[in-house]
């Protein structure tokens, strides 16, 4: 058994080294926002943060994730009123939703170290996370939106 802390609650996961954090959060903790999209780290719909900072976790291994604190997007805010969220609903980012919360988990790891980016900063933060429905306008400017409040 390896314990893992997944939104600030420990889980005791029945996982080997090797099995990608994704497998864990969705089938043994059984939170089901994080996404399975290319499963190579490519698309960017399995983001979560590991001690802060945005991973994908379909590559990342348990054996690297041990003793640190993973954050999914049910944990990024309880009420889901993170500033990314909300400006995500404003903007009404989402057309099918299904890369929506890795979006949200790259958007917010990149601001709590940016808050205040360019567009061009932006652009590039978000350059990894695929969105099918190409609403790739509207996340920018609820990126934006959440970096200054407006």
């Amino acid at each position: 058994m390896t314990s893992l802390t997944i939104n600030g609650e420990t889980h005791e996961v029945d996982a080997p080294d090797d099995m990608p954090l994704l497998w864990a959060v969705r089938d043994l903790a059984g939170l089901t926002g994080t996404k399975y999209g290319c499963g190579a780290g490519l698309c960017g719909s399995c983001t979560v943060h590991v001690d802060g900072k945005p991973v994908r976790s379909c590559q990342v291994p348990m054996g690297d994730v041990k003793g640190k604190d993973v954050t999914t997007i049910e944990g990024l805010h309880e009420k889901g009123d993170h500033p990314v969220q909300v400006a995500w609903r404003e903007h009404n980012v989402p057309q099918c939703g299904f890369c929506q919360s890795g979006q949200i988990m790259q958007a917010a790891g990149f601001l709590a170290e940016n808050p205040k980016p360019t567009d061009a900063e932006i652009l590039d933060a978000m350059a990894g996370n695929v969105c099918r429905c190409g609403c790739y306008q509207r996340i920018v400017a609820a990126v934006r939106s959440a970096a200054t409040g407006a």
